[in-house]
């Protein structure tokens, strides 16, 4: 039975339909992830593989450096282990010297390493000439990405000359929206469908643990069809899901349909998983694992594992998602604990320097600030600051340890960075990304004239829309804030890119009390206590926010309206139902 507020809720993700609601409420692993053979090149790249395998040749799994390229290289890795084959070696680029992507110098490493096999994770699909050369040296290259390809003046796709090429945004596949990882999970996928009977009559392994057919809380449902058709594949393949749902939630991907399923799955293996990397970092952290959120991944989990690329080598963060030492893995967790507040401090001291910048200059439709002292690898997030501060595409770019001017560019939705950069690319070394994120190399001497260019491209490109005020799914009385609400509320969860957590606008609600905390007494967050007409009162937090970090100032004794978000804390295992401040006018 599905309750009014549910039924309001759906709706407002434009699911109406019985049937939509059932599938939307009750994800099913048989039924809702599609079969990775309709992504075409499968059967070739599944070949391939087989090939390499069978022939002992080398291989590189060539992975992008952020917390979807990483946990995509895990995913392989495993298959390799479970495989028991070992000629294989993990790359990952050095996001401030060898930048994003594939890159010749590595390409010719490879050559001299007598690599036979190189399958990229996250990136690959505009690198053509690094391919090309590849493919002169004897390398074939399987291509796994879902990144938009480049494309001619006819707007046709252009696409590498790689041996094979799994990337849903160049075919027909029913989910283009797949992230990186996910398409190496269905890169899995599709081989244990075609290979593990194979694997597992020649005794290579077993791909049936016990404690998967033991818990039955997983919930991972698998029809009996499919077990006496493929009694194994549909089982050891479940306990990837926390790296392919870890990298879905972390990513700026849709949580609908397949993507839905994997996030959901992927959160219920994530707080099982026996990873002891991720164990020791959850602890690290005071998480209790079997609560773990999307919440946790997104705001805890990713931005630990990206500081690795940001602040060091990306390479410890792979050692910790695939490490399998209890020692190893706390030195670990520590190591990108530490890095990770040394990336904070230098996005804070960026983001003093931006806002003096701005009290001083008039905005145009994109935003692009920069300073060759800048740290390449901080700077996404900075941009994300920005474009949340600013609602406007932000360009932020500095200069990397070869001198080179780079930088991340993010975009609120309004127009694609991607058909941005390509209506001015002569300013451009190169660029690429999807249509909310991108990074990017310019030319010296087009720098400055960069933001004049990029918003004269935004007026021919951009679609009108209306300004309206804050969007919001319910609009009631403090009294909403209850467990019965909270459970209702939870059958939608993993919440995410186009499926938000549900808003809710308090109309006239009183400040009670102004309240900052934070870590050793910094009083960086901030919570309130509201009241409203039936004196119903409500605890709200903000977090990183002042008195000043609203539409309106607010102090106590005033009212106001509140939009907000639920939030469930269980901060030293105690549950306490609050509210997540949107923003205050």
């Amino acid at each position: 039975m599905v309750s009014d507020l549910m039924k309001i809720l759906l709706e407002k993700r434009g699911i109406t339909q019985q049937q939509e609601i059932e599938k939307f409420l009750s994800p099913d692993y048989e039924r809702d992830l599609y079969d990775p053979f309709l992504m075409r090149d499968m059967e070739r790249a599944c070949v391939r593989l087989f090939e390499a395998f069978e022939n002992n040749q080398k291989i590189v799994i060539y992975s992008d450096y952020d917390c979807d390229g990483i946990p995509g290289a895990v995913v392989l890795s495993d298959l390799f282990k479970k495989l028991n084959y070992t000629n294989y070696e993990v790359y990952i680029p050095q996001r401030n010297s060898e930048g994003y992507g594939l890159n010749m110098s590595a390409i010719e490493k490879f050559r001299d390493d007598g690599v036979n096999l190189l399958i990229t994770i996250d990136l690959g699909i505009t690198a053509l000439e690094e391919i090309v050369q590849a493919e002169v040296y004897g390398i074939d290259v399987i291509v796994t990405d879902h990144h938009l390809p480049k494309v001619d003046d006819k707007g046709e796709m252009i696409l590498p000359r790689a041996f094979a090429i799994l990337n849903p945004k160049t075919d027909s596949y029913p989910e283009p929206m797949l992230c990186g990882a996910g398409v190496v999970f269905k890169f899995v996928q599709g081989f244990l469908k075609k290979y593990s009977e194979h694997f597992r009559t020649n005794g290579f392994y077993n791909f049936l643990p016990a404690e998967l057919v033991q818990d039955k809380n997983l919930e991972l449902k698998q029809s009996s069809a499919a077990k006496l058709k493929n009694p194994l594949v549909l089982d050891w393949e479940k306990w990837l899901l926390d790296m392919a749902g870890m990298a879905t939630l972390s990513d700026m991907v849709p949580l609908l349909g397949e993507n839905r399923a994997i996030a959901y799955f992927g959160l219920k293996v994530l707080r099982k998983s026996p990873r002891a990397g991720l164990v020791r970092l959850l602890k690290k952290m005071n998480i209790d694992q079997r609560y773990l959120t999307e919440d946790d991944v997104g705001f805890m989990i990713a931005p630990r594992i990206n500081a690795a690329s940001r602040m060091d080598d990306p390479k410890r963060a792979f050692e910790l998602l695939s490490s399998t030492d209890e020692i190893e893995a706390g030195i670990l967790a520590d190591h990108l604990t530490k890095i990770n507040d040394e990336r904070k401090n230098i996005v804070k001291s960026i983001m003093r320097e931006t806002n003096s910048l701005f009290e001083k200059r008039e905005l145009k439709n994109v935003i692009v600030v920069g300073n060759p002292k800048w740290k390449v690898g901080v700077l996404g997030l900075v941009a994300g600051k920005i474009l949340d501060k600013y609602n406007k595409p932000v360009f932020v770019w500095g200069k990397d340890e070869n001198d080179c001017i780079k930088g991340s560019c993010r975009s609120p939705g309004s127009v694609s960075v991607v058909s941005l950069m390509a209506e001015v690319r002569e300013s451009f070394v190169e660029f690429g990304g999807h249509e909310l994120a991108g990074g990017f190399s310019v030319h010296s001497e087009k720098i400055h004239f960069l933001e004049e260019e990029l918003s004269l491209a935004f007026e021919k490109i951009s679609v009108e829309k209306n300004i309206q005020d804050i969007a919001f799914d319910i609009k009631g009385d403090l009294s909403l804030l209850n467990m019965k609400t909270w459970r209702d509320m939870e059958k939608l969860a993993p919440f995410g890119f186009a499926n938000p957590k549900p808003v809710f606008l308090f109309e006239n609600v009183k400040i009670e009390k102004l309240k900052k905390f934070g870590k050793g007494g910094s009083e960086e967050h901030l919570e309130i206590t509201f009241t409203d007409y039936t004196k119903n009162k409500s605890i709200a937090i903000a977090f990183f926010s002042d008195e000043n970090s609203f539409s309106k100032k607010i102090e106590e004794g005033i009212n106001v309206y509140l939009y907000a978000s639920f939030d469930l804390s269980r901060f030293r295992g105690r549950e306490e139902l609050r509210l997540r401040i949107i923003d205050i006018i």
